[in-house]
This record gives C-alpha cells, structure tokens and sequence, in this order.
C-alpha cells in the first residue's frame, strides 16, 4: 500500500504540472496530498485507527480525489486572473468570485462522497473490520479537501498566481476543438445517443448478475498450509510416521523451500485438536508457480489412504477458521437428531457434490471411528446380587478413566493426585470383565457377571451448532466463483439426496459470510442513492436536475462491470464498496457542468450556446479532475504486493467505471440537459 500510495502521487503531480499549464497552480493544487493526509492522520490518532493495510488503503483510494475542489478552483482562479474580468480589476475580487463561483458544487460534490461512505460504517462482522477503517480515512480525507479547496487554495493563489493571459496549450486546444465538433453531433443525434446509452446500461445490469460472486478476494501469502486429518483411532506413533511420510513426499516438490509440521494441538490452547490432525506449514520460493505447486501437492497428498487433506494458507486457515469454526473456504452443514442418520446424509452429500467443478479438497468431519468401550448394564444380575448401578459405574470410571484422591501441595503448586488401573488391567474388554465388584454382602463379583463389556467405533466427539446436533462436509473453492460452485451445489444436493425427517442442511463458511454482507450490502446501496438524490435536490432546488445528474449511474455501472470482467474479478465485498464509492465519484463532474449550463443561462445566453460554452470551460477541469483520480488508483489496480488482492476488485470498479463515466458524462449530460429544457420551453 505504501508504494501505491507513493507510486499514486507521482502520478496525480504529473497530470497537475501537465495539464494546468501553470507551474505555481500546479503547486497548490499539489499541496491538497499533504494536507488532506495530515488531516486523516490527525483524525485516525483522534478516534484510535491504527496505520494498517486497510486505513493506508482508504488514502490511496481517495488520492485522486483529494486534489479534485482544489484543481477546479486554482484553475478558475486563473482563468479569472488570466482575462481580467471588466469591472473586477481588484486581484482579491477575482480571486473571491472566481472560488464563489464554483465553491457550492465542489462542496456538494465532495460532500456527496463523504455521505456515499458513511453507510459502509454500518457493516458488521469480518467485513466491518476490513472497511471501517478504509471509510474512515477516505471522509476524514475528502473533509480535509473541502477546507483546502475553499480557504487555503484561493489564498495560496492570492499569493503564487500571476496575471497573465489565460493560455492553454497546443495540444489541448486541438483536444477541445475535437470535443466540441463530436458535442455539436451529439447534441444533433441525441436518441441515437439515448439508445446507446440504454443499451450499454442494460448489456450492463445483465452483465452484472453473470459475473461470479465471492465474499473477499483471497490474499497471497506466499506459503500454504496443509491440514491432514487421519482416523479418529489412530495412535500418535503412526500419526506420526505417517506426516513424516507426508513431509518428505511434499520436499520433493520443487519449489518447495521448508516444510514444518505438527500433529494435534493441546487440550490448553484456543484449537485444541487430536492426534489425528496433523498440519503441514509449507514454506515455497517466491520464484515459484505456486498454482502448480498446489497442483501437484494436491495430487501427492490425495493419494495416501485413510488421509484427508484440506489446503489452504496459514492466514487464509485462521481466517476461515474465526469465520465459522471451519477450515475450510465451504462448510455443508447436516442437522438432524441422531448422529448415524445424519452422519450418512453427509456422506451421501459428499457423493452427490464430488464432481462440481472448482470444488476441491472435498471430505466429511472426521468425528467417527474412535474405539469406545460399551458397558450395558445386567439390572437383573444387579438385583439379584444387590449391587447399586452407580457402584459399578463408578468403578469402570475409577479404573479406566482414574480418579482424584487427593492433592499434593509444593510450594505455591498443588497437583491432583490420580489413581487408576495399569493398562494391563483396562486395555481390553476382556481385563476389564476380570474387574472385581463387591456385593452389598461383601462377596467380590467380575465385571462380566454384572453387565456385557464390548469393544465398537463411536463418535470421537458430538458437534452441536443452534443447540442441534450436526455433520459437515467441507471443501475449498478453485479457479472459480464462490457463488456458482455453491449453486451448483445445491442444485446437485436438491436433485440427488433424499433427506430423512428431522434432517436439514445449511450452507456455511465464506458463503454465509458472503450472503450476509450482500443482503446488508442490497441495503446500503439504495440508502446512497437516495441519500445522493436528496443532496442533488439540495444543491440545485430542482427536481429534474437532481434526476440529470443520477443518471450518471448506470453509466458508471458500465465502465465498472467492464473493469471486473476485463481484470478477471467477481463482484465481492471489496467490488460492491467500489461501485458505492463509484456512484458518489462520478457525480462531481456533473454537478460543475449543471451549474456551469444554469450560469450561463442566467447571463443571457440560449440553451444550445449555454450547453456547448459550458462543457467547453469545463472541460479541462473535467479532464484533470478525472485524470487524477484515475492514476491515483492505478497502482492499486495494478499492485501484487501484500493485501493488493483486497483492494484490486474496488479499484478495478471505479478506474473503469470513472472512465466511462466521465467520457459520456461529457455527451450525455449535455444531451439530455438539452432536451429536457427545450421540451420545458415548448
């Protein structure tokens, strides 16, 4: 984040010092950065934001945006200063009425911004705690901006710019002659362009729902985490031997630099787990095909018997983990009342689903299988000897299980004393049928006269989840959208599983993270809306201009499903907070264009000449403002570093969506202002 922020500014400050045409506007406007990063490090220290991936983030997403109020002031600044205004000679004047000028859009523009972020503080859970941060410092940004743009570039300027002719360069004359031949036409065929837009906004909508959807973008750690699970009944000895022949098969990989391995986690820990699971901590050289490492690994591991492997990344483990208790990117979770039923529905699942594609390292909850010694009590021999139950079953507890029977002090230390048969004596069902029971009489009886002593597999442990018990079967998604592979899942469970009565299945893990977030997500995203309209209605106490400047949705929405299809990004958390951000973004342009048409039409001029003169002022500060934006994203978009995978999908939004955007913003706009004011006119 820390280069993209760097990499973000070099950019912006190469547009300025292009595009203005003045070396000492170039620097003010430059000055928005530091000034509007101080702000957010000032207000991050004052709410307690620490500096991580995400806050940094929130900066470098608002980088470009941050000299926008302050590129379209400083350059009518010295467009004012530049034709010396009749009547306005005095410098401070100008300089007053120039910011005046176009000061109540920029803040409503940026304000609009501001309010588009502020629903995203109502997220919740792990997406709360990602984006939080980012939000925050994207307003306490922005905010610094409006104090910027209004008060400290207009006396800046009082203080830098000169009074020279207002000149623009070659380039962007020929630029802005280009513009106006292809407005002139757009304003002459403007159903054809109506048409065109409505088709792009419809091939748009329909383009939206076929791109896959996920929860998070996964994060490269550059290692992978290997999970073994083996049967509940194996010893430690042979647990042991058999990661043993696990690390030395995954060594032979090439590419692999290390491997670390452990078997079981103790009782005292936060993940307590048996001897029978085992991790494989994957150290890889970054110069290596990690997809082809996993591939191979896959196939290595799969093929030992009586082992399920889970793949994965440490972080990424934990992380799915803390999610549902999972590990494992997809949990397919068997409710019911009695463990073999459910424990076969689940198998029956896993058979069902095992060929979906992108759906891989697929197996069921190894909670079966652990020996069990099952002591049926005889209530008739009971009887007729006079022995108590609970005397029995305390003595099958007392040798097998051992029992407390005193404590011994040393020092500040106590240690419970245990005491319980030798193994000798409790190994098998048939030492313990030799286990002796004294009668109410004193007579000594063996265990098997009371009660039938046998050896079966049972459950190593019971899960439960909303107070019903339950089974999962779990997998990890590749190569593919999280959103297909558990529609076709379903679709698979739904045609070929039949379930019993009493039994249900849910669909957890990231899935249900992701269902979440999108469902609070289908909420915030007509909250911004509305929210924008009423500001637009505010800002220009009309209700079809307001309706103008929304418009400016679906063509962002066009530019923003292009930029998700063409980087190869599903619509996911961090893609839905850019389309937000994109539909407060794409706004500001219009508003200065909006105003700039009323201006104009208040000074006398006709609707086509009011349409044409303000685009063509506006057009530079249009270009700029999108510009800066653009570039100050691009090395998110175009970053691998750590935690880039995050942030692609919102950058990869709002770069393509922007460019749209602006670029039909230019033609549209006009076009329908045009229109709408001519059938107002009759």
């Amino acid at each position: 984040v820390n280069m993209a922020l760097l990499q973000g500014m070099v950019l912006v400050l190469l547009v300025l010092f292009e595009f203005l045409g003045s070396f000492r506007a170039a620097i003010i406007v430059s000055l928005a950065m530091p000034f509007c990063a101080l702000v957010a490090f000032i207000g991050m220290q004052r709410y307690g934001i620490s500096a991580n991936l995400m806050s940094l983030g929130g900066i470098a997403v608002a980088l470009g945006m941050l000299v926008d109020g302050a590129i379209v002031v400083t350059e009518n600044i010295h467009r004012f200063l530049g034709l010396r205004h009749e009547g306005k000679s005095h410098r401070l004047q100008l300089i007053h009425d120039a910011t005046r000028e176009v000061g109540r859009p920029i803040a409503f523009a940026i304000m609009i911004v501001i309010v588009v972020f502020l629903p995203i503080l109502s997220l919740e859970a792990v997406e709360g705690k990602m984006f939080k941060p980012l939000a925050y410092t994207v307003m306490l940004a922005l905010g610094g901006s409006i104090l910027f743009a209004l008060v400290v570039a207009p006396v800046l300027a009082s203080f830098l710019l000169n009074e020279k002719p207002y000149k623009e360069s070659r380039f962007f004359q020929a630029l802005k002659n280009g513009y106006r031949n292809l407005l002139v036409t757009a304003l002459k065929a403007r159903l054809a362009v109506f048409a065109g837009v409505l088709v792009l906004s419809v091939l748009a909508v329909t383009g939206l729902r076929k791109i896959g959807t996920e929860f998070i973008p996964v994060l490269e750690e550059g290692s992978i985490m290997a999970t073994v699970n083996m049967a509940p009944s194996i010893a430690l000895a042979e647990a042991t031997k058999t990661v043993n022949r696990l690390t030395r098969d995954v060594m032979e990989i090439e590419g692999v630099e290390e491997v670390v391995a452990r078997i079981g986690r103790p009782e005292a820990g936060s993940h307590p787990h048996p001897v029978n699971f085992g991790e494989l901590h994957i150290e890889l050289d970054h110069r290596a095909d990690k997809s082809a490492i996993v591939d191979e690994l896959r196939e290595r591991l799969e093929s030992f018997p009586g082992v399920q492997v889970n793949l994965s990344q440490p972080i990424q483990n934990q992380f799915d983990e803390l999610l549902s208790g999972i590990r494992a990117q997809l949990a397919i979770k068997v409710y019911g009342e009695e463990l073999d039923v459910i424990r076969a529905t689940a198998g029956e699942v896993r058979e069902a689903i095992a060929e979906i594609d992108g759906l891989v390292d697929l197996s069921i909850e190894q909670s079966y299988g652990q020996p069990q010694v099952k002591v049926v009590l005889n209530h008739e021999a009971l009887a007729r000897y006079g022995v108590p139950g609970e005397t029995v079953l305390e003595q099958v507890e007392t040798a097998i299980g051992g029992r407390v029977v005193d404590t011994l002090y040393k020092n500040t230390r106590r240690y419970g004393i245990h005491v319980r048969y030798a193994p000798e004596f409790r190994a098998t069902p048939d030492a313990l049928a030799q286990l002796f029971i004294r009668s109410s009489d004193g007579a000594l009886l063996r265990l098997d006269q009371l009660a039938s002593i046998d050896m079966e597999e049972g459950a190593l442990q019971i899960n439960r989840e909303h107070n019903q018990r339950r089974w999962i079967v779990t997998g990890n998604i590749r190569n593919r959208a999280l959103g297909a592979v558990v529609a076709d899942i379903q679709s698979a469970v739904d045609e070929k599983v039949v379930l019993p009565d009493g039994v249900f299945i849910e669909y957890g893990g990231q899935f249900e993270q992701q269902r979440n977030a999108m469902r609070r997500l289908g909420i915030i995203v007509p909250v911004v809306l509305v929210s924008i309209f009423v500001l637009l209605w505010i800002a220009f106490h009309s209700l079809r201009h307001a309706a103008m400047i929304i418009l400016n949705v679906p063509l962002a929405l066009i530019g923003g499903v292009v930029g998700l299809w063409a980087t190869g990004q599903y619509l996911s958390v961090p893609a839905s907070i850019g389309f937000i951000a994109l539909f407060g973004i794409a706004m500001q342009d219009s508003m200065v264009l909006l105003t700039d048409f009323n201006d104009l039409r208040r000074e006398g001029q006709g609707i086509r000449d009011a349409v044409v003169n303000g685009s063509l002022i506006r057009f530079r500060p249009v270009i700029m403002t999108t510009l800066t934006t653009l570039l100050g994203l691009t090395p998110l978009l175009l970053s691998h570093g750590a935690g880039a995978e995050v942030q692609r999908p919102l950058a990869a939004v709002v770069v393509f969506g922007l460019s749209t955007s602006t670029f039909l913003t230019l033609f549209v706009l006009p076009s329908i202002y045009e229109w709408i004011e001519l059938k107002r006119q009759g």
